[in-house]
């Protein structure tokens, strides 16, 4: 009978010391016994508000298979997941400062953000291009010549539309907005004649409105297609150890295929539009060999 009650013992330990070795986000998670997800409201389809007001999302479901892992890993089923809404000028902020655990939508990772914040391997490749009205009759860059262009404020396009602008000396009133449904008002009333944004939001901000028609989208692009991650805190290696893991062997599996095709090839809620984004080459090449790398020329497909 007392064996068992050392190998009992030597279990506790083990798991005592286990939780000793625990830091950062792991360690926060095992204490609090939560999990708080960042999210945004209009950035479709990566995660959204859905008809009952529930965060969904492609990036949204990224995150939940992390959470997956962090229950796994912690061998605890029961932690609680938290929502919290951000926008592109509070997200970087909020990470910074410990309030998200993970922001889960269409965040570009780039050098500068890296300064600041980490990111998981990459989950789609997206270049910034403009919108404009057909009957505006602007369909390059240097179009945008003197004319009013929004782009969400704290957004790396917004960012890409300023170099652009000075480099070219445009003149362009640039006008930064709240968040994608404000900017694209803005161009739907005329009070901008262009905005600024990655191309497949774009064709989703198309895909939704009322006349999509009227709208097209410029095949001359702002940048190269750059990578959107999913953002964790730097410094946090085990954690990011975790969420590269898990999502290296998403992204390995039929599974990366079905989620895919659920928010970018289906008909999505609430509206059940279909925004008929087929899997880019560089994207699959990138899921079949995972990088949180920055760098654009990482994706290109040679």
């Amino acid at each position: 009978m007392r064996l068992p009650a050392v190998l009992l013992a030597v279990t506790c330990l083990a798991g005592a010391a286990s939780a000793e070795d625990l830091s950062g986000t792991l360690l926060k998670v095992k204490e609090t016994k939560k999990i708080t997800l960042g999210y945004q409201e209009a950035s479709v389809p990566f995660s959204y508000l859905d008809g009952n007001q529930k965060p969904v999302g492609f990036a949204m479901d990224i995150c939940l298979k992390i959470v997956d892992a962090v229950k796994k890993q912690l061998a605890m089923p029961d932690i609680a997941v938290d929502y919290v809404a951000v926008t592109s000028s509070n997200r970087i902020p909020l990470m910074v400062n410990g309030t998200l655990d993970l922001h889960c939508s269409a965040t570009t990772n780039n050098a500068d953000r890296q300064k600041q914040v980490a990111f998981t391997n990459t989950h789609f490749l997206s270049a910034t291009r403009f919108a404009a009205k057909k009957a505006a009759n602007i369909n390059s860059i240097n179009d945008l010549k003197g004319k009013a262009v929004t782009a969400v404020a704290g957004s790396v396009n917004l960012n890409q539309l300023a170099k652009v602008n000075t480099e070219r000396n445009l003149g362009i009133k640039i006008m930064p907005a709240v968040d994608q449904a404000e900017a694209f008002l803005l161009l739907e009333t005329d009070r901008a004649q262009a905005y600024a944004l990655d191309d497949v939001q774009l064709a989703v901000a198309i895909a939704r409105s009322k006349e999509p028609g009227l709208f097209m989208i410029s095949e001359e692009t702002f940048s190269k297609a750059e990578p959107f991650g999913i953002m964790l805190r730097r410094e946090d290696a085990p954690f990011k150890a975790l969420a590269d893991r898990a999502t290296a062997e998403l992204y390995a599996s039929p599974e990366i295929e079905v989620l895919y095709r659920k928010w970018l090839e289906s008909p999505t809620p609430p509206n059940g539009i279909n925004y008929n984004v087929p899997m880019s080459p560089a994207l699959r090449a990138a899921f079949k060999n995972p990088s949180s790398s920055a760098d654009p020329d990482v994706y290109l497909v040679k």
